[in-house]
């Protein structure tokens, strides 16, 4: 089997990746290299026979066909996007442009493709979008998304998630393309750009830099590991219903603070430099607009193809504090052009919510 990860330098992308070259696939993998695409991420099978990495921009549509065309994928996991929501704010047009106009053009390029398979081949084809919970918008105390929560992103970046999430539905039901949609909770891992909240707050814990917390810390996220993900993602592509959504959650939810402080605990005992931890916390101003609560219920994946998340959080999280311990030249690599300053408080103050997206 031949697939095609659109992304697949970035974090969730790179792991897809790694997993899919370790059982044998044949992987191409297109990717920009913008900021948080990094090949270091794929180091380990780089060299591996079945896998080819092609660096290109999912908007250029003449690229897009040529690389379908001649690669022949038997699928397409679409990952590639800009994701953080700060850089968002400062610049929407990025947004809109890769995440709606690049989905355009991969669908485009799919369905030209598609079109032309023999009849096996095309039913055998399948378009995974990979999405987010944020297009869901804001929950209360209460309830989870689900397959049918109607979607109002309150972002930049989510709203160019919800409109690539249209376009491939729009697909579906206009052109036929065998196409899945999934939408996933708040991912981490080993070979997460630091930007993000937990290997932001292990890098600046272990150097005695302050530990930003947007508002109070009390919105609240649903975690899941980055190998589940990718476990779900494979088993919805081989065995989803074609035109479906499916949610994928780890049904682990923590506050903002609680978890930075659960990482200080970890790093006090592993790291007692700078020990308390804790004491570098540092509530800062929230981003604007930001949504209070996520949750994700995941009982349609769980019952229909039987999918469960197999990581403890508390292990999990250890690990993967650990692993950014053990890869000081990975993280200073990956971070050689991002000094961890604070972004995205372009008109901080108006419609300002309580919680942190990361």
């Amino acid at each position: 089997m031949t697939t095609l990860v659109t992304g697949g330098a970035g974090f969730i992308g790179s792991a897809l990746v790694r997993a899919l070259v370790a059982d044998g696939e044949s992987v191409v993998n297109v990717d920009k290299l913008t900021y948080a695409g990094n090949l270091d991420n794929l180091e380990t099978v780089a060299e591996a026979d079945n896998y080819k990495f092609v660096e290109a921009d999912i908007c250029d549509a003449p690229t897009m066909h040529a690389v379908i065309r001649d690669h022949a994928p038997d699928a397409i996991y679409h990952l590639a996007a800009e994701s953080h929501v700060d850089r968002s704010i400062d610049g929407a047009g990025e947004f809109a442009t890769t995440n709606v106009l690049g989905t355009v053009v991969l669908l485009e390029a799919a369905t030209e493709y598609w079109k032309g398979l023999p009849a096996e081949a095309a039913t055998r084809f399948r378009f995974l979008a990979v999405s987010t919970d944020e297009v869901f918008g804001e929950l209360g105390p209460q309830g989870a998304f689900s397959e049918t929560s109607p979607y109002q992103p309150n972002s930049p970046y989510a709203a160019s998630k919800a409109g690539a999430d249209h376009m491939v539905r729009s697909w579906f039901r206009t052109h036929g393309l065998p196409v899945l949609i999934t939408n996933c909770s708040n991912n981490f891992g080993p070979y997460q750009f630091p930007e993000k909240l937990i290997p932001l707050t292990v890098l600046n814990a272990v150097e005695g830099r302050a530990l930003p917390v947007y508002g109070k810390g009390e919105n609240i996220r649903d975690w899941i590991h980055v190998d589940d993900h990718v476990a779900a993602l494979r088993c919805i592509l081989d065995n989803g219903s074609v035109g479906e959504t499916y949610l994928v959650g780890g049904r682990c939810e923590r506050r903002n603070i609680d978890l930075v402080r659960e990482i200080c605990a970890i790093l006090d005992e592993l790291r007692p430099d700078h020990a308390p931890h804790d004491r570098l916390i540092e509530f800062v101003t929230d981003r604007p607009g930001h949504d209070a609560r996520y949750a994700i219920n995941p009982t349609r994946i769980e019952n229909e193809l039987g999918w469960y998340p197999n990581q403890s959080f508390p292990d999990a999280l250890r690990d993967t504090i650990n692993w950014y311990l053990d890869n000081d030249l990975w993280c200073k690599r990956a971070s050689q052009n991002y000094n961890r300053d604070r972004i995205g408080l372009r008109n901080a103050g108006a419609g300002v919510s309580t919680g942190r997206k990361d």
